[in-house]
């Protein structure tokens, strides 16, 4: 798939060359004006060398149009295109058809034909510089188009990164404040601790720095970080996470899940003064859906804080990733109930 995918763009990159396409153009003209006058007058050779002088004509009239009168006139005035064009159109009508009647100099059959049949390559002409203009026309709306669409990427792109750069500080610092306050315990998990910490360090400096990341991947990473939390949270904390389906095969963006994580900690869990609280996390894939499922405890009123609460970039900064990363394709539900909070999303990877 990738070999394929490899073929087809240095052959889209071969044909956007502007000389490719102008002679692969003029080519497709040439042959259809020469099978035309080859099916009327069944002479080849008089149909190969009418045709070129045929073509050599529209070839002055579709660059004149294309490289004067559509930059020069057709922005100003459509209307004051259109008279020069037809009014150029005029002028090299007559020419063309002093060329070919000196081509059959002493042929009095043709020319006295070619006489009678100016007015068709007139039209012939005005429908060729029409022809011209309506392929520049779309040719301009297509490189807007494309322009357009790589300065989105590109914007898209400028903002993952600083969305990443404010997601990943953030979670380092909530670890490293876990590991401090087990510090202080002297606890004898202490290598425990280094190593998932490792763990979760090694993911966030070098494999999240994709777009997409294997799903099982995210899902260690979200183990280690409750790892952590186990250890740090008091004994009767029921904390629980159960993933279910073909986890090993999907892609999804990286760090997606776990701002939820963080939050049902940070506003929950870490405020149940009276102990028995829950944070109960279930992600289930089925084919390419996903539906990933958070609820934690929470206080009725939460504690005041003595100083202003920092961070809080979290769930911003996923709700606008979702948005860019997941159009159309995810559903967010938030439903705040006296003593629970729960987050649903839904994906369609």
């Amino acid at each position: 798939m990738q070999v394929t995918r490899t073929v087809l763009d240095r052959i889209y990159e071969f044909l956007s060359r502007r000389i490719v396409y102008h002679t692969l153009f003029w080519l497709i003209v040439y042959t259809c004006l020469v099978a035309l006058d080859y099916r009327q007058n069944e002479d080849f050779l008089l149909a190969i060398t009418n045709e070129f002088i045929t073509l050599v004509f529209y070839m002055v009239i579709v660059y004149c149009n294309l490289l004067y009168l559509i930059p020069k006139l057709m922005a100003r005035s459509v209307p004051t295109y259109l008279v020069m064009m037809v009014v150029m159109c005029a002028v090299v009508t007559p020419i063309q058809v002093l060329a070919l009647f000196l081509k059959f100099y002493g042929q009095f059959d043709f020319q006295k034909a070619l006489l009678d049949q100016q007015s068709n390559l007139l039209l012939g002409n005005i429908t060729m510089a029409l022809l011209s203009t309506v392929l520049r026309v779309i040719m301009d709306w297509w490189r807007y188009q494309q322009e357009k669409q790589d300065l989105l990427t590109r914007t898209m792109q400028s903002e993952l990164r600083f969305l990443k750069s404010q997601i990943n500080p953030h979670f380092l610092f909530n670890t490293l404040n876990n590991l401090y306050a087990l510090t202080l315990k002297k606890s004898d998990q202490a290598p425990e601790i280094v190593l998932k910490l490792s763990e979760i360090m090694r993911y966030m400096l070098y494999e999240c720095n994709e777009k997409q990341v294997l799903l099982s991947k995210e899902i260690l990473y979200m183990n280690n970080y409750l790892d952590l939390e186990r250890l740090r949270q008091p004994k009767d904390a029921d904390i629980s996470f159960i993933s279910k389906g073909r986890v090993s095969e999907q892609m999804v963006a990286p760090l997606l899940f776990v701002p939820f994580v963080e939050n049902s900690f940070k506003h929950g869990l870490n405020h149940q003064i009276n102990g028995g609280g829950f944070v109960h996390i279930s992600l289930h894939v089925s084919d390419n859906d996903l539906e990933f499922i958070i609820e934690n405890s929470k206080t009725e009123h939460l504690p005041q804080m003595s100083h202003p609460r920092s961070g809080g970039i979290g769930l911003v900064n996923v709700k606008q990733r979702l948005q860019m990363l997941y159009p159309d394709a995810y559903s967010l539900t938030i439903k705040d109930e006296p003593g629970r909070y729960t987050v649903t999303l839904n994906l369609s990877l």
